[in-house]
């Protein structure tokens, strides 16, 4: 399948570009065209030489299991490098919710959310100036998505994040990539609510109400 045609875009200092769309659009295929896992058919992505890449995907296969939360997230040490700047270890760690022996618990045990706060920290301790986050806010607590949302707004380099949660791409988007189907992708200067007026102008106030599509369910 053709899933993306004729798409040039530069990213521009600073910004937070959300990827929206249907699933199986090529988002995640976008990501892994930036990071060298895939090729394109045509055409060619272009990475500066100064750009230094930080990608989580959505599975989150490579962890440890055998060692703690605090030993995956920090190597074992009291200190760690965080944004240029050494910080205490435990803190940070605490930072994404995991509090006193909750450091402890082994890897292999964890939740499908604890493992995604494990990713999340690793990869924003690991720096870059480009951080490339797939489903990010899956089956994060409300006290980590707001940290999230914060190491972002804060992040000094640029990011390319995949979500479906429109609440959380209108608190921290610049831009948008819109995977509109058939190969088609707009870029759009401005966040989720900001596109979808921008829409609605252009439909002329005429958008479908999809809950029109389905009958309603009577129950006897």
């Amino acid at each position: 399948n053709l899933l993306i045609k004729d798409l040039t875009f530069s990213i521009p200092r600073g910004a937070v570009v959300g990827l929206i769309g249907p699933n199986g659009t090529g988002k995640t295929t976008l990501f892994r065209m930036i990071v060298g896992e895939e090729s394109p058919d045509k055409g060619e992505i272009e990475i500066g030489s100064s750009v230094k890449l930080s990608y989580v995907d959505q599975h989150r296969h490579d962890l440890d299991g055998e060692k703690t939360i605090f030993e995956e997230i920090t190597g074992g040490t009291d200190q760690i490098e965080v944004g240029g700047r050494s910080i205490n270890s435990r803190s940070y760690v605490g930072k994404f919710n995991f509090k006193g022996s909750d450091q402890q618990k082994q890897v292999a045990n964890l939740s499908g959310g604890e493992r995604n706060r494990v990713h999340l920290a690793k990869l924003l301790r690991r720096g870059g100036n480009l951080l490339l986050l797939d489903e990010p806010t899956n089956d994060l607590d409300v006290t980590t998505l707001r940290n999230l949302e914060s190491a972002i707004l804060n992040f000094s380099g640029c990011v390319l994040v995949i979500s479906h949660d429109r609440f959380f791409l209108n608190r921290i988007c610049t831009h948008l990539l819109v995977f509109e189907g058939a190969s088609k992708v707009r870029w759009f200067e401005g966040n989720f609510e900001e596109y979808q007026e921008k829409r609605r102008e252009e439909l002329g106030g005429r958008e479908e109400n999809r809950r029109s599509k389905y009958k309603k369910l009577t129950i006897r």
